[in-house]
């Protein structure tokens, strides 16, 4: 059987970079980990989804006995403290009675302390290690070790032994960090917060003394109605200006925060989201205009559990708008758009998509074929259906066997290979009507492209001929 061993899973003594070392055979529950890569070079969603993948695998990785280690390190963490635990952990397993278990949990530890040798200190994220030994689909026993730094700070500490990997502060690090920006304004002032996680913060706050309404002034009636519009009109332009000051990076002139909610007790929020003084940009970002019962920190805390709903609902959002603009693409028909496996990877070549939109369970492998009498190397993309069919590994011209010279699953070559192409990457989900559409009727890949490109005048060109030019 082929054993795949990936290039570049080994980190470099004192590196705090993403590292692996996995030697599995084909079919087993962690095959696809094999080219987990540097994460700090790719887009977070492309991060997110090898972190989603790896969490599956590792949840259906079952071991005997109590053999399969789980080590979680937060930042600033002694990489000395965790290796004098191990080395009294193993003291510990050599009076464990059962021969099998007892070597089964020996060779688990000394492969972490084998694997903390690289490291001279804990990475800046944390450091997460599994190792153990599993047992694959076909009944055998396979080693596995996996440590890699995380995307983004872990803060938990974690040491187990069992008969399978813990992930639970795998799948925490998934939850949305975005960072959302409050405006909670009403008669008495303004307060400017954000909210990223479960922390929040107060940017700025001021207060402000408006003039009542009263039925004082007899002729001058109408100069007081003037003169406390006038104070309202520089009470909102005051809070539009501050607004785009806080929640737009003057270096970049681009949004620092993922969504605005505006929020208040009076009428001023309304007016601010309708002003011609709020930024366009900040006003294209408003997801909710909430009434609230106080201004201020009160108000802010009363705003964030009216939005809760909103706010986990925004990768949902952001998914919509993305297949609805792909979906408009196609109703007007403006040739700027692709899907199916082969279109899109013709397109992609040609560097013409500028979106590249996969659906984030699509089970398509890409196979590197080689002829076995002329060495003519193919690519060939099979759904798991056509992977069953043995015509798919014969020369349809002279029935020659075609050997299979790599085998990957094509949302991982995606992931590896995106940036190649200039193009950007969006994994998205079959939850929306949207998103079931995308994957049940335009086969879960697609892309908008960045010119128009009639696709049919390809079709002239045999496959053999575009995988051999595609290689």
């Amino acid at each position: 059987m082929q054993r795949y061993r990936s290039p570049r899973l080994t980190p470099r003594r004192g590196e705090g970079s993403l590292a692996g070392s996995l030697e599995l055979s084909e079919g087993s529950h962690l095959q696809f980990c094999k080219r987990i890569l540097e994460m700090e070079e790719t887009d977070k969603n492309v991060q997110v989804w090898k972190v989603k993948k790896l969490i599956k695998a590792l949840e259906s990785a079952r071991g005997n006995g109590t053999s399969m280690i789980s080590l979680i390190m937060p930042p600033r963490d002694q990489v000395s403290r965790v290796t004098k635990m191990l080395g009294d952990e193993y003291g510990t397993a050599s009076n464990i009675k059962s021969r099998v278990n007892r070597q089964s949990v020996l060779a688990a530890i000394t492969s972490a302390q084998q694997r903390l040798k690289l490291y001279n200190k804990v990475p800046s994220n944390g450091l997460v290690l599994y190792t153990g030994t599993i047992v694959t689909e076909d009944g055998k026993e396979k080693k596995v070790t996996i440590d890699f730094e995380p995307f983004k700070p872990i803060n938990a500490s974690l040491y187990l032994c069992d008969n399978k990997f813990h992930t639970e502060a795998l799948s925490e690090l998934l939850q949305s960090d975005e960072k959302f920006g409050f405006i909670v304004m009403d008669g008495n002032g303004t307060l400017f917060g954000t909210l990223s996680g479960n922390t929040r913060e107060v940017l700025h706050k001021f207060t402000v003394d408006l003039p009542k309404k009263h039925g004082r002034g007899g002729q001058s009636a109408l100069r007081f109605a003037r003169l406390r519009m006038e104070k309202r009109h520089n009470y909102v332009r005051k809070t539009a200006e501050l607004s785009t000051q806080f929640f737009i990076n003057p270096a970049t002139s681009q949004l620092n925060v993922a969504g605005l909610i505006l929020a208040g007790s009076a009428d001023f929020k309304t007016e601010l989201s309708q002003s011609d003084m709020f930024d366009q940009r900040l006003q294209a970002k408003i997801l909710n205009v909430a009434d609230v019962s106080y201004g201020g920190e009160n108000g802010f805390n009363q705003a964030i559990e009216l939005s809760a709903e909103i706010l986990s609902n925004v990768k949902f959002i952001q998914e919509k708008k993305l297949i609805g603009k792909y979906f408009e693409e196609i109703s007007q028909n403006t040739e700027k758009y692709c899907f199916g496996a082969d279109d899109t990877l013709k397109a992609l070549e040609m560097g013409a998509v500028e979106t590249l939109i996969v659906w984030e369970n699509l089970e398509i492998n890409r196979y590197v074929l080689k002829h076995s009498s002329s060495g003519e190397i193919m690519v060939k993309h099979l759904r798991k259906d056509e992977e069953t069919d043995q015509n798919n590994f014969l020369d349809s011209n002279t029935s020659a066997e075609l050997e299979v010279q790599e085998k990957i699953s094509l949302l991982e070559w995606f992931a590896n290979e995106y940036k190649r192409f200039g193009c950007t990457l969006e994994f998205v989900t079959d939850r929306s009507q949207e998103g079931s559409q995308f994957c049940r009727g335009f086969g879960g890949i697609g892309g908008i492209l960045r010119y128009q490109l009639d696709l049919s005048v390809f079709d002239e060109i045999s496959d053999g001929e575009y995988e051999e030019d595609f290689e």
